[in-house]
């Protein structure tokens, strides 16, 4: 199982260099790959801020990179894709978007008026 890093995803997605690129997408299609939720936060972080990637395309291709077969989550995928679905759709930042997808399995506490919105919605 390989740990893939925001740098090597964003690489993969962005396809900017040649031949980082190459290595990532060898890698992202044929081995197992493990996504840790902080490291997709990171990529929705720098594509919104640095990249200036739309919110609906960021949640398109994280599903889709998400939804290959070779790669897990430590969260059950569901619950990744809802907080992305989230996103796309209501003016929370990315963390809290998490936070609301996994209140269908955990009870979340917030002083953030957005996030119990999200969460009482």
């Amino acid at each position: 199982m390989i740990i893939l890093d925001a740098n090597y995803i964003l690489r993969y997605l962005l396809a900017d260099n040649e031949e980082m690129y190459i290595a990532a997408k060898n890698t992202i299609q044929n081995d197992d790959c493990l996504l840790v939720n902080e490291v997709i936060a990171e990529v929705v972080y720098v594509l919104l801020g640095v990249y200036e990637v739309p919110k609906a395309e960021i949640a398109e291709k994280l599903t889709d990179l998400i939804m290959l077969d070779n790669f897990v989550l430590h969260e059950d995928k569901h619950y990744m894709i809802k907080a992305l679905q989230i996103y796309q759709s209501k003016n929370l930042d990315f963390v809290d978007c998490c936070l609301c997808a996994l209140h269908e399995k955990y009870k979340v506490k917030t002083f953030d008026k957005k996030l119990i919105k999200c969460l009482n919605s």
